[in-house]
């Protein structure tokens, strides 16, 4: 049966958090599984600032993660991981090694240097911080936790419109959940996959530009992009088919971002399944996957 839960948090066992710096323009977002969930990624952007994607890959050690990370500062923020980290092993949450538990806690960043205060990046607190503001509510949109300084649409002699967070999730009457949570801060501009429209984007005299086309013959600054967020299912997945469905995920990014995965971004998308539903396909889940992947970026442009 649907909820009226149309966000990440419609599946059980997620909680969401945002930590934000308004003065600053800068934040992370977190989500919290402490039961541990099947998790995979995939990096399709050539410019990724990312910490334990390694970890996930098909075949390693550790299959599940505790927590997933999005968070703004560039290389930077990733220091607000061990915030999370430290989070969940006060609550005894983690991969037994030995004597203690390990969190494991993947994560990606978006470049927001250039807006706000670049020497203010997310940090170990802030991380921390957002884990204490992590609830099963729908998830709050727009520019917020690690979408506050998130731009769309960059090209030389254009204005770039806001970007932020957004969140999307569908239901099929067999009980499966598909939802996704993005951080929209793309070089290309952010389209309406059904029409083709753009509803943000690099501006020019009064109206949006083609970006694809100014980027042609243009000079850019390198890494001062990114798309990242995360996939889940309450489906019951392999390893395999976990990293399977972030790649399908993928699809939907290119549908909703145009130009992706360019050179200058660094998309990455991590996907969770929480094990809780059997009898859906890895297909299916893709599917859904690159679709609420595609509808989340364009609320988190429209919140």
């Amino acid at each position: 049966m649907e909820s009226t839960n149309q966000t990440l948090t419609a599946i059980e066992g997620i909680k969401v958090g945002h930590a934000t710096d308004a003065t600053a323009q800068t934040g992370c977002t977190v989500m919290l599984c402490p039961a541990g969930v099947t998790a995979g990624v995939d990096v399709r952007g050539a410019a990724p600032g990312t910490r334990e994607t390694e970890a996930l890959r098909p075949g390693r050690l550790v299959q599940k993660a505790h927590a997933v990370l999005l968070t703004g500062g560039s290389a930077f923020g990733l220091d607000a991981a061990g915030g999370v980290v430290q989070y969940l092993e006060e609550q005894n949450v983690g991969f037994l090694a030995g004597p203690v538990r390990v969190p494991i806690v993947p994560a990606a960043v978006i470049f927001d240097l250039g807006v706000g205060d670049a020497k203010v990046r997310p940090d170990r607190q802030m991380g921390y911080q957002a884990c204490l503001n992590a609830t099963d509510e729908p998830v709050a949109m727009g520019t917020i936790g690690a979408g506050t300084g998130a731009t769309v649409g960059k090209a030389p002699g254009v204005t770039p419109s806001p970007g932020g967070v957004g969140s999307a999730c569908k239901y099929l009457e067999s009980g499966l959940i598909v939802a996704a949570l993005v951080v929209v801060n793309a070089l290309g501009n952010v389209v309406n996959p059904r029409t083709g429209e753009i509803v943000a984007g690099g501006k020019a005299d009064g109206g949006f530009v083609d970006i694809t086309k100014r980027l042609l013959d243009a000079d850019l600054v390198p890494g001062t992009n990114t798309t990242i967020g995360v996939v889940a299912t309450n489906a019951t997945l392999t390893p395999a088919e976990v990293h399977r469905v972030a790649e399908m995920a993928h699809d939907g990014m290119a549908r909703a971002i145009r130009p992706s995965h360019t050179m200058f971004d660094g998309d990455t998308l991590f996907s969770l399944a929480t094990e809780a539903h059997t009898g859906s396909s890895a297909n299916t889940v893709g599917i859904l996957a690159a679709e609420v992947v595609a509808e989340a970026i364009v609320n988190a442009v429209t919140a």
